[in-house]
Order: structure tokens, then sequence, then C-alpha cells
């Protein structure tokens, strides 16, 4: 029997060392883990950067293969365990992994060879987690052989570079942005094949249990959730289920029209028995948030025009809202970038088209004999030439909409919920110049409606780094606290003062020590900078997609200031807060501002790429 290979079985790595024998110098990590708790966060940071760049590495030795395995034989290889399957199972062989993740990061690994370069710069200059290449890969199969191909690599990029944190749902929506807006039509012609293709389904599973599932459209999707949460949520606080739980009983008692209650037995709870069909025809109306802008509901336009020259400086910021099925939150007129390729090729048309007559004009000279030689020549050259190729199609570029929790839908979708018969659309504000009001009348602590509906649609998610709660789903937090006795010394309800995050990012930012700040982008005019640091010190950026990256007409939209702060009737005391809490208040405004010195920032900047963190 051959032992040939067997030495190699133990050591994966070139050269047969042992990852634990290495000098963790050489690696550049450090010699010991007795760090302080900042040690330990910069040593994981680092760590993360250097997975990427890994992970890089790994995608380029299983694209090595590929090219060494398959691209001589894909082109006329017919076997049934073809080049391609051979080479993934000799991936799986050797990793001892199963077939279907040997090809998963094949199919990676050529993605991000052919289709997404720049990406891959990204994974290993350590700019992007590798959790994410996967989401990028998925959601950009559609760009694969279209010439816009490398544009759509290159803004990925290009984002995926710019300063701040990611998420998966971020990711997501970034990539879905990017190749709705290039092919309109291939999009369209996708989704009606998946409406198609919606279908209902069971499964056996086990222990006596089973699984129901339907695929239905984004917006019917959202409406069903929703149904069925409100309907769970109709217990006592010592109901024994948990959520997904109860929902899986509401679900039940919503096709059966069977009563739902809670089982906590108690009995005095309110909530033993519940009519589910009465809760669902009493509740209000289930309305699904869809941000877009007001050029994607008129349709898809050449990517060579620009429509939106003059409309970007006299269209109103507007936000479509769409109820029942859909209720928009914000959006405003947005510019095409225009793409100048097709001028360059009429201008050479042109020229030749003179040149051509003046050298017509300059045979009047030429002899008869020799004119009547010319002339029978060029026509046996007209004749010989090819009929002309038909001008191609001009590319078009379409908007797209956002839809609360589900991430981005093409414009086309945008425009089918729009023409419905019940949908609202609802312009963020009243076309005119006058800011909105930041907040209600009678209460400067709580937010006006238009300004709550702006800050969920600019935010998205939770802005806590990695976080990919809905904003819908969330609070609105005020970033520096608000002073309920002096309201003009900080924490003012504003636009820039204020920011979506969930419930428990919300708790752990007012009862914790992790300080966040947020304030205005002097560089971009309308947008804004935000950082969360830790007890220890580290600060990170927040979030580099938002809602501005989608529709970037949201800058427009201007708000008042705060009122006034009413001087409090005579003889009564003002009250005020706790000691404790007016210093913690105190406290955070102080590290904020030494944030912003030592980070660079008290010009109102951010720090530099290179500065900052790892997005992951």
């Amino acid at each position: 029997m051959s032992d040939r290979g067997v030495g190699a079985a133990g050591a994966a790595q070139v050269g047969g060392v042992p990852w634990p024998a290495r000098d963790p110098a050489t690696l550049g990590l450090p010699p010991s883990f007795d760090l302080p708790v900042g040690g330990h966060l910069d040593a994981l940071a680092d760590l993360a950067a250097g997975a990427a760049y890994l992970e890089w590495r790994r995608y380029r030795h299983a694209a090595a293969l590929h090219t060494e395995l398959v691209v001589p034989e894909e082109d006329r290889d017919e076997r049934a365990v073809d080049a391609y399957a051979q080479c993934a199972a000799r991936i799986a062989t050797t990793l001892a992994v199963s077939q279907y993740v040997a090809e998963r990061l094949l199919d990676n690994a050529v993605a991000l060879r052919d289709r997404l370069p720049r990406v891959f710069e990204c994974l290993r200059d350590g700019v992007v987690s590798p959790t994410f290449i996967r989401t990028i890969v998925s959601r950009t199969e559609l760009i694969h052989g279209r010439p816009y191909q490398g544009l759509v690599d290159a803004d990925i990029a290009a984002a995926l570079r710019k300063p701040g944190s990611w998420s998966t749902a971020r990711v997501r929506d970034l990539c879905d942005q990017m190749v709705h807006r290039r092919d309109p039509d291939a999009v369209r012609e996708r989704r009606e094949e998946a409406l198609k293709g919606r279908c209902f389904f069971t499964e056996a599973g086990l222990d006596g249990m089973g699984t129901v599932g339907a695929t239905m459209s984004a917006e019917r999707a959202a409406i069903v959730a929703r149904v069925v949460e409100r309907l769970a949520a109709q217990v006592c606080k010592h109901d024994s289920r948990s959520k997904g739980a109860r929902a899986s009983d509401a679900l039940f008692a919503l096709v059966k029209h069977a009563p739902f209650g809670c089982d906590c037995a108690r009995p005095e709870c309110a909530f033993q028995v519940v009519d589910a069909d009465e809760v669902a025809a009493n509740a209000a109306r289930i309305v699904i948030h869809v941000v877009t802008d007001t050029t994607t509901l008129t349709g898809p336009v050449p990517a060579n025009t620009t429509p939106a020259n003059n409309a970007a400086e006299n269209a109103q910021p507007e936000a479509h809202a769409q109820a029942r099925d859909v209720d928009t939150a914000a959006a405003a007129a947005e510019q095409v970038v225009a793409d100048e390729v097709t001028v360059e090729e009429v201008v050479v048309e042109k020229t030749t088209t003179e040149e051509t007559t003046g050298d017509a004009v300059a045979a009047g000279t030429v002899p008869t004999e020799e004119r009547a030689a010319e002339e029978a020549a060029a026509v046996e050259a007209a004749a010989a030439e090819p009929e002309p190729e038909p001008e191609p199609e001009p590319e078009m570029v379409d908007g797209v909409g956002f839809v609360a929790g589900l991430g981005i839908i093409s414009g086309a979708h945008v425009r089918d919920l729009a023409n419905d018969p019940e949908a609202v659309i609802r312009p963020l504000g009243d076309g005119s110049d006058t800011p909105l009001p930041a907040t209600q009348p009678a209460d400067p602590y709580r937010p006006s409606a238009a300004l709550d509906t702006y800050i969920r649609a600019r935010d998205r998610y939770c802005t806590w780094p990695g976080c990919n709660t809905p904003a819908w789903d969330g609070d609105l937090d005020h970033i520096t606290e608000y002073d309920h006795r002096n309201p003009e010394r900080g924490g003012q309800t504003s636009a820039t003062g204020l920011g979506a995050k969930c419930r428990f990012h919300h708790l752990l930012k007012t009862f914790g020590d992790f300080v966040d700040d947020q304030y205005d982008d002097p560089d971009h005019p309308g947008r804004i900078i935000r950082t969360f640091t830790i007890p220890e010190g580290r600060t990170v950026l927040g979030p580099a997609h938002t809602g501005f990256d989608t529709h970037p007409g949201l800058d427009m939209i201007v708000f008042g200031d705060p009122p006034a702060t009413r001087p409090p009737s005579p003889g009564t005391e003002p009250t005020r807060p706790a000691p404790r809490t007016e210093q913690k208040h105190a406290r955070r405004r102080q590290e904020r501002n030494r944030n912003r010195l030592r980070n660079n920032l008290n010009g109102i900047r951010p720090p530099e790429p290179d500065d900052a963190p790892p997005p992951f």
C-alpha cells in the first residue's frame, strides 16, 4: 500500500510547519494573550483584517485550480462528471468537506476573479469581511457577461472603501441598488419569472413537527408578517412561549379562524381567549413603508441623458407614501449620471463624412477616363461593403425603492405598487422651500411626523455598527441626551440630533458606558457623520451606506429649528433630573468633545480611512 501523500494529511499549510509552531512575531501577532481590554480589541480588529487576507489567498488558490483544470476543458466538456465537478472534488477531498461546500468555494473564487476583481481587492485589503462575500457574489449574478459588469464592480468596491461600518443588510442593499439601476429590463424579466414561480409548500420535520411556507411578493410577505406579529402580541407578560412560538400559533389561528389566547392560566388575565378574526377586523390598517424618489415613478431613462440636470435644482424634495400594501416614507428628485461613449462615436462619424465630401469636390479636376474608372471601382466597393449594423439600443438606468425590513426593490416593482388603486402616495412636505417642522407644536421633545419619517428613511436600519434591525421597528434616540430642564443646552430634537436604534442598542447606549456622536459633514451638506465609542475609548465609524446613498435627494429636505423653550409657570418649582443622571450626561458631552479632538474631528471631518478600524 502506497503512503504517498500521507505526510501531508495532518498539515494543510505549504511547508509542513503547523500554525501553532510558527512564531507569532513573524505574523505580526501579539506574543502573549496577557493584554489589557483595549489590546484584545485591537488584536481582534487586526485578526479580522488578517482573516480577510487569508480568505483572499484561499480564493486565489481555488481560482488558480479552476484556471489549470477547468478552463482548458469547459468549452467542450460534456462528461457527466465534468472538469468543474472534478476540480471541486479535489478541493472537497483535500479539505474533507462536502462537494456542495467545495463547489460554492469554487463559485465564489471564479466570480471574484472574473466578475468582481475590484471587490476581490477589497477583500485582500481587509476593507470587507469574508462573511459578506457570498452576499455580494449571489446578489450580482445578474450582471455576469453584461457590458456594465465592470461599472457595477467599481461602484460596489468604491462604496466598500468608504469610511464606515457595514452590516449584512446594508451590503445586500448596496448590491441590489447597483444591479437594479443598471439593467431594469433584465430585472423586470427576472421578477416576472419569480412571480410565476411563487408557490406554497409543506415539509415533514423531526419529532412530529412540520414546516409550512409560501413564496410571494415582498410587500405581501411583509403584510403577512405584520398581521401575524400583531395577533401574537395579544398576550400578557406571563405567557411562557417564545416570540416565535406565539407567532406560529397566531398563524394557525388566523388560517383556521380559531381563538388565540395567552397560556399563563392566570384567572385575571385579559388575554385568555382572543378572537383572531375580531383582532384582524378591528386592527388599524397594515402599512408597509417603501421609500422611493420622484424620478423612479416615471420609468427608466437612457444612461447618456441627464433628465435631472435642471430638475435637481428646481424639483421639490418629496417622499412617497403608499398605504395598505405600501406607505412610502421619503425621497427626492435625483440626477442620473451621463455616459459619454455614444457622443464620441457620433463625432467620429461626422468627421468621416466631411472628409469624404472634400475628396469628391477635388475629384472634379481628374480626367474623364480616370474618373470613370474610379467611379466604377467605387460602385464595386460599395456593393461589396456589408450592410451597416443597426445602432444598439441605448443603455437604460432606473431608480429603486426600499421596502422597510426587506431591502431594495426595482423601479418596475415600485411603479407596480404606485399604480395599485388602494395605494397612497404622500410627498414629504408641501413642495415649497419652507422648512418642515421638526417637533410637535406642544412638545419640543417629540419629533414631528415629518421628521420621524425622514429619520427612518434616512437611517433605514439601526445605526449601531453591524445591526440589521429595520429603523421602522426601532426607536428614535436623541444622540446627545435631551435636557428637559434647559433644551437649548443640547440634545434638541432635530434631524442631526436624532438617530434610529433598535431597542437593545437604545438601552445599551442609555444605561451603559457607550458614547455615540452625530454631526453635520461639511464636505457633503445635508449628510452626517456618526461615531460610536466603547467604554475603553476605541471609536468606530457609523454606517457607510444609508438612505442618502440610495436616494440623494434626501439631502435637500430641510427642517426648521425647534421652538423656543417656554419659561416655567409662576409659582411652580422647576423639576430637575437626578444628580447622577445629570453628571452622566455631562460626562458624555465631554467625551464626545474629546473624541472629536483625538480623532482630528475638531474641523468636523472623519478620520482618514487608514486610521479607522476595519469595518466589520
